[in-house]
């Protein structure tokens, strides 16, 4: 009985890690276009076992830009953040349920309300989760946007 028992808390364990997030830092960073900033968004898992993550924001620009926030955070599945940029520079971080808007000249991040963003915008790609889960950023050449879903 206790062999079986011990084999049945080896399977039980070795299970459970398999399953579990790692508290781990996950960086993803593109290069936008034509204004010298570098975006990250860094995910850190806050559950071992449910997609539940804290989410920040970077950006950098050389010589003395930079500046961080952090982002409504993914209570399960809603991690993913569109990237746009607008005709007079701006950028937008778009989430499921926040924005953000990105100033490189003023090297500033603000909050904005979805009916204040411009609509005439190019979306750039996606920080998202790769087939295998990991955190990534996917190019527009890469994936085509993908709109959020109503929940």
């Amino acid at each position: 009985m206790t062999r079986r028992l011990g084999w049945y808390l080896a399977g039980a364990m070795s299970a459970g890690l398999l399953g579990c997030n790692s508290g781990a830092p996950e960086p993803a960073f593109t290069e936008i276009p034509g204004t010298g900033l570098r975006l990250t968004i860094v995910r850190v898992a806050t559950d071992p076992f449910l997609s539940r993550h804290n989410l920040k924001l970077m950006i950098e620009r050389t010589p003395s830009c930079s500046a961080d926030v952090d982002l409504f955070p993914d209570t399960g599945h809603t991690s993913r953040r569109n990237l746009y940029v607008t005709r007079v520079g701006q950028v937008y971080v778009v989430g499921q349920f926040d924005a953000r808007v990105i100033d490189g000249q003023a090297c500033t991040i603000t909050l904005s309300e979805f009916r204040h963003l411009d609509r005439e915008v190019i979306f750039l790609g996606s920080f998202d989760e790769d087939a295998g889960e990991r955190w990534t950023y996917f190019a527009a050449s890469e994936r085509p946007e993908r709109p959020f879903e109503k929940r």
